[in-house]
C-alpha cells in the first residue's frame, strides 16, 4: 500500500489514546527535534485530563492512520491568542500524514489568527506549517530555546 492509499482521519480523543500520546512524547528523537521535555506519566495524564480534555475551549483531535492512533492535533487559548500544536508518532513522520491531518483540522478549527511556535531547528514542522499558509512573524524564546512564531490569518 502506498502512502497515498492510507486512510488518515481525525476523531475525538478517547482516554485509551493517551497511552499512545505518552509514548510518542517520550520518543528520544521526538524530544530531540521538538526540544520539549517529556512529562512523567502522572503529570502527563493529569495535564491531558484537566487542561486538554477537561477544557471546553480546547479543540483536540486524535489523528488515526488506517485505524491506528498516530498522534494528535490541538488548538488552545493562551491569553488572547489561539495556538495550534500537534504530535505524531515517529512511524508516521515524513509520509504526508501530518499534512493531511493538518488540512482536515484547519477546516474544523475556524479561529483565526492561529499561532504556532515550533523550535527553530524543527525544520520539518516549520515547513509543514508554512505549506498550510502560516507566515513567519519573527521569533520568540521559551527558556533557552528560540522558536519561530508562525501565524495563519
Amino acid at each position: 500500500m502506498s502512502d497515498d492509499d492510507m486512510d488518515v482521519r481525525l476523531r475525538d480523543v478517547a482516554e485509551a489514546d493517551l497511552e499512545f500520546f505518552l509514548a510518542y512524547e517520550h520518543d528520544p528523537e521526538a524530544v530531540r527535534r521538538s526540544r520539549f521535555t517529556p512529562r512523567p506519566r502522572e503529570a502527563f495524564l493529569r495535564h491531558w485530563k484537566t487542561s486538554v480534555l477537561g477544557d471546553d475551549t480546547v479543540h483536540v483531535q486524535a489523528v488515526t492512520v488506517d485505524g491506528e492512533v498516530a498522534g494528535n492535533i490541538v488548538a488552545w487559548w493562551d491569553a488572547d491568542r489561539r495556538f495550534l500544536g500537534y504530535w505524531l508518532g515517529r512511524p508516521y513522520w515524513g509520509r504526508g500524514i501530518g499534512s493531511r491531518a493538518l488540512a482536515f483540522f484547519l477546516e474544523r478549527e475556524q479561529n483565526r489568527p492561529l499561532h504556532a511556535d515550533p523550535v527553530t531547528g524543527n525544520t520539518g514542522s516549520v515547513r509543514l506549517l508554512e505549506k498550510h499558509g502560516f507566515q513567519r512573524h519573527g521569533t520568540v524564546r521559551h527558556g533557552d530555546e528560540e522558536h519561530v512564531m508562525l501565524v495563519l490569518d
